[in-house]
């Protein structure tokens, strides 16, 4: 079983959601099925076949969950002394040098990331480019939508 780097926020957002699922979202999902079954042949009635559809995928959400977490290697950037360095958790500051635009990136695993969030997976090409590469760095990447230029203006492991 080959662990998985997270972020003490990434793990604890997908423990709430594991909770919401498993206290929130299965009880209504058990009520919805109940009641459909109450309505009669089960064959032809479509509020039971969707509410055991919707059974499956959140029972197959929860199963992921729990593999995700027992997967789970947690990294606290924040103990980690602070040299400059890009490193999964950190926080990028870059000045894209193509369009002068500012922007910043932390560093997360696959199962945190969100683009707009400003949460980059480190195995993207962008989060590729930029892991172990030091603050003032300039840094080409190649991306799907062609290469772009970055200067690393600061790192913070926060």
């Amino acid at each position: 079983m080959n662990k998985e780097p997270i972020t003490i926020n990434g793990l604890e957002k997908i423990k709430d959601e594991l909770v919401f699922l498993k206290e929130k979202k299965r009880p209504e999902i058990v009520a919805a099925i109940s009641e459909a079954r109450s309505h009669g042949d089960l064959k032809e009635n479509a509020e039971y076949h969707a509410a055991k559809e919707q059974q499956s995928h959140n029972e197959g959400r929860i199963q992921e969950i729990e593999n995700i977490i027992a997967r789970a290697n947690v990294i606290d950037v924040t103990k980690i002394n602070n040299d400059g360095k890009v490193i999964f958790g950190s926080t990028v500051f870059l000045q894209n040098l193509d369009t002068n635009e500012k922007i910043d990136y932390k560093i997360v695993g696959k199962d945190e990331a969100d683009l707009k969030q400003k949460l980059l997976f480190f195995m993207s090409p962008i989060g590729r480019g930029l892991i172990g590469k030091n603050k003032g760095d300039l840094v080409e990447v190649s991306t799907p939508a062609g290469v772009k230029n970055f200067e690393i203006v600061d790192v913070k492991y926060i």
